[in-house]
């Protein structure tokens, strides 16, 4: 019984679904009735990630495997109505330490994706991009128009992949859609890596009563996205029409600085946090904005959830686990 329906449920595809935003975006799938396959080569997602509730539990198939095999992706591709693609090497940082991975998971990974994509007539491809690509240009808000400039490795691996997507869409017949992603965090993001992202290591020094380390001045400033909200955009992009080879801004459409972050995490705690200032890092630019315009109009996207109410949710997510 349940394999006759089962095969009648669309069958999605999501690399990195067991990463912070992977798994989310699989959770909402698998809540909106899909069957969901998982390729991850768990080097930073975890398996606790896709602990879900039995009923969920039966529409996914976890492959263990790497977008650097193109072999591997062909067969994790058979079948897909839609690939999400979210496998990457994210940090900017360690792209810097490691320019040669970042370009062996991001462009040749990217690559075979699409290539995958292609072989087995899976007619859509959304894959996540990065607000990385308009570098430290001054102007804002960032619009999708304006030329990329990218001012590190992860960056340049990013507009690489937007560039193999363009023509992938125009020779193949992949409808690929980029979702330049601006500062993602929520619940499930990893504190503890020398490459973490600030917000969890901001609530994890708060909670534990630590010093939060700022890099600069701290009058830095970005676009910090909900989780909630990116994965509202892909499952926007996965259904959208006549976008194909386009990419797109996902942000809040407002900017936060570092000091107002911390501002805002000592009224959550209710109480004065200590800092400590350190040397500012290659590679960061010192603010960002995404104009959500394009977005709203040709995805119907809107953001879901406003900053200080996603930090809110963070907090009671990790303090939940403290």
């Amino acid at each position: 019984m349940y394999h006759r329906r089962a095969m009648r449920e669309p069958l999605y595809l999501v690399t990195g679904g067991a990463g912070f935003i992977g798994s989310q975006l699989v959770t909402r799938l698998l809540r909106d009735g899909a069957r969901v396959r998982v390729l991850d080569n768990f080097s930073t997602g975890t398996r606790a990630n896709l602990a879900f509730p039995r009923d969920l539990r039966r529409r996914v198939e976890v492959v263990r495997g790497d977008v650097r095999d193109l072999a591997t992706v062909a067969r994790a591709a058979r079948g897909a109505r839609v690939v999400f693609h979210q496998a990457a090497m994210r940090s900017v940082p360690r792209s810097i330490k490691d320019p040669l991975g970042a370009n062996a998971n991001n462009v040749t990974g990217t690559l075979h994706v699409l290539e995958a994509a292609r072989r087995a007539r899976v007619p859509r491809v959304v894959y996540a991009s990065s607000s990385s690509v308009y570098g430290d240009r001054p102007e804002l808000p960032k619009r999708e128009e304006q030329p990329t400039k990218p001012v590190s490795p992860y960056a340049v691996s990013k507009v690489a992949g937007e560039l193999y997507a363009s023509v992938w869409s125009r020779l193949f017949a992949v409808e690929a859609i980029g979702l330049r992603y601006f500062n993602v965090f929520g619940p499930r993001q990893d504190p503890k890596s020398e490459y973490a992202a600030v917000i969890p290591r901001f609530i994890m020094w708060a909670l534990r009563g630590r010093p939060l380390e700022v890099h600069g001045d701290g009058r830095q400033s970005r676009d910090f996205t909900y989780i909630d909200n990116v994965v509202e955009a892909n499952v926007l992009a996965g259904r959208a029409a006549g976008v194909a080879g386009e990419v797109f801004n996902v942000g809040c459409g407002s900017r936060t600085s570092l000091l107002e972050i911390i501002a805002m995490l000592e009224a959550i705690v209710g109480r004065s946090l200590a800092r400590r200032h350190a040397p500012s890092r290659s590679g960061d630019v010192a603010h960002t904005l995404a104009d959500l315009s394009k977005a709203k109009q040709l995805l119907g996207y809107e953001p879901l959830v406003g900053f200080e109410d996603g930090l809110k949710r963070t907090v009671e997510y990790f303090r939940a686990r403290a």
